[in-house]
């Protein structure tokens, strides 16, 4: 007979690197199973980063499946889920066919690079090309970064969504749009809806009005009829059309860095977490009024918690390259061969010996917002060896969240007397504390790191028609965290700052659109050619060794 806990919620959680599906006791905030894939990126030029829709969504079925056999493993009743809360990676763009079902291109990932010439094109129509010329509608500045150029480019350069567009059967989304349409029936009825998180994130919607902005849709050219219609973060959208989990409503959706707000129950003014994941987000509650920033931040929306709840907003201060930096390591560099194990190597030297590492390997983001900027390594010696630069890639982690959260210091003119952390780094303890020395505050991390997930389970069981997890104050369970404080002089920690700051600087202006694209001019890029140059300079070098000379 399978055990009764009251009722369970389930959370979708879809990053950039990995699917999982977990699932919650509603009345203990208590993560009782889950099943995690990872996801591939495929790079198929330089700067380009791609993924799969089809993959992706087929890893929400598999991570569906494989947690509810491990619940039944468990004796744990599938039935008691009552209801189901979608995540997030945010940005990452898919345009579909509404009649096959079938996604009409891969999906363009955040990170991706390739509309660095799209947006210079919408510059140049721009007055005085100023790249914060929406800032007050959408709290974004135009970047490469979010979803109306990603949007463009794919109208621009795919001929199937030209023409889908044309016929009237292409639907655009973010993640969170591909997957709840699909689960909720795809073609046979799926639902084509966001939520106000995702949607503040395309620059296409206005944070004020709550709507899609007709001005901005005719300034990015993008038709509103392939948009999807926007929902609060906590409400009935439909309900699963297939697998276990047949019948069960999805009624929470949140971009993952606003789960995470919510996860780490931020619900006050002035509360702040910060995200380690691919990337690192330092969000802020910012209440019911939107603050703009002076100092590289962008205004997004936090969440709206009900159709008839109002909107709540947040400062958010975005880093691309955190986890990722570790996996460029591992994956790309094969100097160890998991996560952990560059976690040891940094152990095991303890510094970087004047090493630096400043991975923007997709240009800068907050606070600089710099997309000319490419990854750099320097202060290299010929002491310098494989656990220094491990060592650098994990102090770059925590410099760049220094820089956000100074930003967010200043906008907010009460500095953060500790930071709220959670993400899958925040499992590697020499991270965590060279993130409180670096910060000179002690960084607080919940013993449940999966407060993204977290936060998308508690939207899902507050909403209306549904109402088994209550967001009241007093009702929150408490949380049990980890503490790391400071122990280096704050002297030494500014010293090492500052250089840090010079570093950024250096990887500043590096790459220009002008050049040759992908670098397919570089003779090296012809290996018979360069196999040939090398042959001629062995022949050469053989040459004059014959010769004796």
């Amino acid at each position: 007979m399978a055990a009764s806990l009251g009722p369970l919620v389930g959370a979708i959680d879809q990053g950039t690197s990995s699917t999982r599906f977990l699932v919650f006791n509603a009345e203990t905030a208590e993560l009782l199973s889950h099943h995690q894939v990872e996801i591939k990126q495929e790079f198929p030029r330089e700067g380009w980063v791609e993924q799969d829709p089809k993959e992706i969504l087929n890893s929400v079925y598999e991570c569906v499946e494989k947690t509810c056999e491990k619940m039944n493993e468990l004796n744990i009743n599938i039935a008691n889920i009552r209801a189901i809360g979608v995540t997030n990676q945010r940005e990452t763009t898919v345009v579909w066919d509404k009649t096959t079902g079938e996604p009409l291109y891969n999906a363009i990932v955040w990170l991706d690079l390739r509309t660095q010439s799209t947006v210079e094109r919408l510059l140049k129509r721009i007055p005085g090309k100023n790249k914060t010329f929406s800032k007050f509608k959408t709290g974004l500045p135009l970047s490469t970064y979010f979803s109306a150029v990603k949007l463009r480019w794919l109208l621009d350069n795919v001929e199937e969504i030209k023409k889908a567009v044309e016929d009237g059967r292409a639907l655009f989304g973010t993640i969170d749009s591909w997957l709840i349409w699909s689960l909720t029936g795809g073609k046979n009825g799926g639902i084509h809806c966001t939520d106000v998180t995702n949607a503040s994130r395309t620059m296409l919607f206005n944070i004020h009005s709550l709507e899609w902005d007709p001005d901005l849709c005719k300034f990015f050219d993008i038709p509103m009829e392939i948009l999807p219609t926007v929902r609060s973060s906590s409400e009935i959208y439909g309900v699963m059309d297939s697998g276990a989990l047949t019948g069960v409503p999805i009624s929470g959706c949140l971009g993952d860095q606003h789960a995470a707000l919510v996860g780490q129950m931020c619900f006050q003014d002035g509360q702040a977490k910060n995200t380690y994941g691919t990337g690192c987000f330092l969000l802020c509650n910012t209440g019911q009024k939107s603050v703009f920033s002076e100092h590289g931040l962008i205004t997004t929306i936090a969440y709206k918690m009900g159709r008839d709840k109002p909107a709540f907003y947040a400062l958010e201060g975005s880093v691309a390259i955190a986890g990722a930096v570790v996996r460029w390591l591992r994956d790309n560099l094969g100097i160890a061969k998991s996560s952990e194990e560059v976690e040891k190597l940094a152990e095991d030297v303890g510094t970087s010996y004047g090493c630096y590492f400043v991975p923007a390997f997709s240009g800068l983001y907050a606070p600089y917002w710099e997309p000319s900027a490419r990854g750099i390594i320097c202060g290299l010696t010929q002491f310098t060896n494989k656990n220094h630069i491990a060592f650098a890639a994990l102090e770059a982690v925590c410099f760049q969240t220094r820089e956000i959260l100074d930003a967010m210091n200043k906008d907010c003119g009460i500095p953060l007397s500790q930071l709220q952390v959670d993400g899958g780094m925040t499992n590697n303890k020499i991270l965590m504390q060279l993130q409180s020395d670096i910060l000179c505050i002690p960084v607080v991390k919940p013993s449940m790191t999966e407060t993204t997930a977290l936060g998308a389970a508690m939207a899902a069981g507050a909403a209306e028609g549904i109402e088994v997890w209550s967001l009241n104050p007093g009702d929150l369970t408490a949380v049990t965290c980890e503490r790391f404080e400071p122990q280096i002089n704050p002297e030494e920690s500014e010293y090492r700052y500052a250089r840090w700051k010079k570093a950024v600087m250096k990887s500043m202006g590096w790459e220009t659109s002008g050049g040759p694209s992908n670098g397919d001019s570089s003779i090296f890029s012809s290996l018979p050619f360069s196999i040939f140059i090398m042959g001629s300079m062995l022949m050469l070098i053989g040459a004059k060794y014959l010769s004796g000379k």
